[in-house]
């Protein structure tokens, strides 16, 4: 039997994750993006990147820490290439600092064809995909990947956590070729943290050989996961490192440090991300076979892979768009009624009008 949700209205939704965060301390603009973010995450099915995700981590290493500064300005340092800028973020909202570079890049994106943007001493932006599917909507190629907020994963071969789980996402558009953009976002652990607190907050176990408990020995209860293994052994190990690697050209501090050793004042204990915008008219070479213009033809390439049997197998951002098209025909957000409840613990805190759980209707 499917799990059962409520519809909240977005406004509802919203106007609870501002009041949560103003109640921290950021700015009305801070609080909007955030809200904002969260709720696409949301319409979109991504639970474990939501608004309470959010809001534990900012309890965790943000504002209730070290972490974030609420209200912080970002710095744009000199570069002599004129595609690429170099942010320190001065530790402000990860949400408000990402939005702000993925506008910037598709900015320079139309004049250059290709741009990006580097973030120093950056808060954690949480749903890497949902940035790169909003420039895929708008008809543009993004790639963003950031260093995660802790080490939580065990290197291959290794025992101790010395990765972030460490995602990239990619996205594309191809809404004219399949109906929705193609994003390709991943933690690069076998599961993501956010994921294991979902499960264990609604009392499920984890998949096998996706975590091991404080003694190094595999687990499958959430509640005992000290640190994850990465994805498909050594591969899943070289992607997590290529984060990790460039946050280091950019100033990135030590994994095993990030958000840990406070009193280690010598080193820094932020993270960093990175974005790249494609504008796809900065890759075509013309020669397309048949006549076929560019949009065409990756459509008939994407019908090529999904063809000769292959016709039901799924895309990736197909789940995603069908989660948006559930949300859109309820007309709100689905949230479980665990979550809910979560959701008002939010409430107490920042004394604001809880949610009655009777009062929303039942998802269809």
């Amino acid at each position: 039997m499917s799990e059962e949700f409520r519809v909240v209205p977005v406004e509802t939704h919203n106007a609870l994750v501002e009041a949560a965060y103003k109640h921290r301390g950021y700015t009305q603009e801070e609080s909007a993006y955030a809200a904002k973010f969260a709720a696409y995450a949301s319409q979109h099915g991504i639970r474990t990147h939501n608004a309470l995700k959010a809001l534990h981590l900012d309890h965790l290493f943000g504002s209730g820490s070290q972490g974030c500064v609420p209200a912080a300005e970002i710095e744009k340092l000199d570069t002599k290439f004129e595609a690429s800028q170099i942010w320190n973020a001065n530790r402000k909202l990860g949400q408000a600092t990402a939005y702000e570079a993925l506008e910037t890049c598709i900015e320079m994106a139309d004049k250059y064809g290709v741009a990006q943007v580097s973030v120093d001493n950056a808060f954690h932006y949480l749903w890497g995909g949902g940035y790169v599917m909003e420039a895929a909507k708008r008809g543009y190629i993004a790639y963003t990947n950031c260093t995660a907020a802790l080490a939580e994963v065990v290197p291959f071969g290794g025992k101790f956590p010395t990765l972030g789980t460490n995602p990239h996402s990619w996205g594309f558009p191809t809404t004219d070729a399949v109906g929705f953009p193609i994003v390709i976002d991943w933690a690069t652990s076998v599961i993501a943290m956010g994921r294991v607190q979902q499960l264990a907050r609604e009392g499920a176990t984890l998949p096998p050989n996706a975590a091991v408990d404080k003694d190094g020995n595999p687990t499958t209860d959430p509640k005992e996961a000290s640190a994850l293994i990465p994805f498909g052994a050594h591969k899943g190990y070289g992607l997590s490192l290529i984060n990790e690697i460039v946050a280091g050209f950019i100033g990135g501090s030590l994994p095993t440090v990030r958000n840990r050793a406070w009193e280690q004042e010598e080193e820094k204990h932020t993270a960093c991300f990175y974005f790249q915008v494609i504008h796809p008219d900065a890759l075509s070479a013309g020669a397309f076979a048949k006549g076929r213009d560019q949009s065409t033809n990756v459509k008939a390439v994407i019908d090529d892979i999904l063809g000769h049997g292959n016709e039901n197998c799924l895309l990736p951002g197909q789940i995603e768009a069908g989660a948006a098209q559930r949300s859109e025909k309820n007309g709100g957000l689905l949230f479980s009624e665990a979550e809910i409840d979560a959701f008002n613990e939010l409430a107490n805190e920042c004394c604001a009008q809880s949610w009655d759980v009777s009062s929303f209707e039942i998802a269809k």
